[in-house]
């Protein structure tokens, strides 16, 4: 298109024109300098756009997805992990800042699909998997009960925000080493500075401002330009109907599991 306008710009050189003329000639070439200048914007923002229901449940596998990479032993405590690539690039960022801090922050745990937390769950469901030194399936034998202790720090199959290859849990899965020594100095880093990374961390203390869903949780952060997203694709698409096919789900509609759960997350994590 901006070959097509200095074309006629060229030809309007050649031969009298009248001042509409001109003007009409001007209009072309900025809108075709526009256009061409606009062009990747609006790619990106189709392919962001594109994200469907099999996506946000986590139907897929990060492995051979293009938008994810595979983690760097560098800034994770194991191989195999697998995040998208807008985040990953965002987490890196954020680790060599904290680095000048003297902050080490480490990825334990990243995307993990449908499959990937149905184990998780199951475990925890049939017993094979202790909750709080428990056996759930000997001690609560109500499903809804069952559901709702596990729900206290882990998602449904296909309700979780770790599908989204947008959250992270970094460097330890307890309360307790957020509150003191190394583990306090991290997340007082991140709660001053990564903010201007992308990240938020949903799982505020809960209170007023976020009274449903999952225990609070330090270590868990998400890199909202994207799960933001895809929070509003949940709020307005994801139903409790639509999370099944996993031992329990049949709890899911009574526990509104999306309303509480997928969308009881803190307000900076809904901007």
């Amino acid at each position: 298109m901006i070959f097509m306008a200095i074309t006629a710009l060229l030809l309007s050189n050649c031969r009298p024109q009248s001042p509409q003329t001109d003007l009409a000639l001007s209009a072309a070439a900025e809108t075709a300098a526009l256009t061409e200048t606009t062009a990747p914007e609006a790619e990106t923002t189709t392919r962001q756009d594109s994200f469907t229901i099999a996506y946000l449940t986590g139907q897929f596998d990060p492995a051979s997805h293009p938008d994810f990479t595979t983690i760097d032993i560098k800034y994770a405590d194991r191989t195999g992990q697998y995040l998208r690539r807008d985040a990953y690039e965002a987490f890196k960022k954020m680790h060599a800042a904290a680095a000048a801090d003297g902050v080490t922050l480490r990825i334990i745990s990243a995307t993990r699909n449908f499959n990937r937390q149905k184990e998780i769950w199951e475990a925890k469901w049939n017993g094979s998997r202790l909750v709080d030194g428990k056996n759930l399936a000997e001690t609560m034998p109500d499903p809804v009960q069952r559901a709702l202790k596990i729900l206290e720090y882990s998602s449904m199959p296909g309700s979780s925000r770790h599908h989204w290859g947008t959250d992270i849990d970094i460097n330890a899965l307890t309360d307790g080493y957020f509150r003191q020594g190394e583990g306090l100095k991290i997340f007082e880093w991140l709660t001053a500075h990564a903010h201007e990374y992308g990240f938020c961390r949903p799982y505020s203390a809960k209170g007023p401002e976020r009274p449903n869903g999952y225990f609070e949780e330090k270590w868990h952060w998400s890199y909202q330009p994207v799960s933001g997203q895809l929070t509003e694709l949940a709020r307005t698409q994801l139903k409790d109907s639509m999370i099944r096919g996993f031992a329990g789900a049949e709890t899911a509609g009574s526990i509104g599991v999306v309303q509480k759960y997928v969308l009881g997350v803190s307000k900076e994590c809904t901007r």
